[in-house]
């Protein structure tokens, strides 16, 4: 496994209000790599310490192999983010934007230029590149954030809650976009949402709560690990179903004539429908999700709202 971005035991405090406790994790080159977190859990403020736009009280960073704290200028090329509000000016031309991001890296004309291009391409702007950028949609708009950050071919690419506020059909385009970024170019994708089912389709997660690491792993793993498969149940005749599961001291809820029972393991549902027999009309076995992961490990809801520390 390549790490492009090495955490130790990395640390900011805020006055008597510690954020980020000594965190520590990994990001594997060319991979979804997704910063999980309740409000108020240090994610926003890790990632200011990642894009060297705040200094940590504490430990270390590596990031495409420069210290931070140290090799700052470097880092700052490797990297491009899309922040949750917009950088862009909504007078100028989504092209005009381009170019003045462009120019703070020292570009000359034609290689300005053919990095517009090349940004504007992959982040399937092209269309509306010569529309103010205030003119656009929201989805149009997420794109053209998104080739801002791609303007200077960065390595890694943080995404600050990149859907919020759009509508799932925009959302759904905006995530083509970024899934077809990363499979033609192999660019690490560094994701902050509150959108769990974005987050089951990266490759690692890590789980922040109380500015510490919660959890971490793939989705799959988390979801064994911290979530029950359920087993939901329509029965031919309530009470007499509800008599069954009483008999054999099955726990479960009840909801509008479904009833709900946790099992520890997929195959436990097996015996349990055999059992029943004709008494159920119909089943349904649920695996468990990234919000019962969130939930279980946080004890809070999963909808965050902005300003998280």
């Amino acid at each position: 496994m390549e790490k492009i971005i090495e955490v130790h035991g990395l640390q900011k405090s805020f006055g008597k209000v510690q954020a980020v406790c000594g965190i520590e994790f990994c990001v594997e080159r060319g991979k979804l790599f997704a910063f999980l977190g309740p409000n108020g859990a240090g994610k926003s403020t890790t990632i200011d310490m990642l894009c060297t736009l705040s200094r940590p009280d504490g430990g270390s960073a590596l990031i495409d192999g420069y210290e931070l704290g140290k090799e700052d200028g470097q880092i700052r090329k490797s990297i491009g983010v899309v922040f949750q509000d917009s950088m862009l000016d909504p007078l100028l031309t989504v092209r005009e934007n381009l170019m003045t991001r462009a120019r703070f890296y020292g570009m000359g004309r034609r290689e300005l230029r053919a990095a517009v291009r090349t940004a504007a391409g992959t982040a399937d702007v092209l269309e509306f590149l010569d529309r103010p950028y205030g003119k656009l949609s929201g989805g149009q708009r997420r794109r053209a954030d998104i080739a801002r950050a791609l303007v200077h071919t960065p390595k890694i690419l943080f995404l600050d809650e990149p859907t919020t506020g759009l509508d799932p059909r925009t959302k759904e385009g905006v995530w083509r976009t970024i899934t077809e970024l990363q499979r033609r170019t192999g660019m690490t994708v560094f994701l902050t949402t509150h959108y769990m089912e974005e987050a089951a389709a990266a490759d690692h997660i890590v789980l922040l709560a109380g500015g510490k690491v919660a959890a971490m792993g793939t989705p799959y793993d988390l979801q064994e690990r911290y979530s029950s498969d359920r087993l939901c149940v329509k029965p031919k005749k309530k009470d007499e179903f509800v008599e069954f599961l009483i008999e054999r001291g099955v726990p479960f809820t009840e909801k509008a004539g479904v009833f709900t029972m946790k099992l520890r393991h997929t195959v436990d549902a097996l015996p349990l429908l055999q059992q029943a027999g004709d008494r159920v009309e119909s089943f349904e076995v649920l695996h468990g999700s990234m919000e019962d992961v969130f939930l279980n490990l946080t004890g809070g809801t999963f909808q965050e709202v902005d300003g998280d520390a």
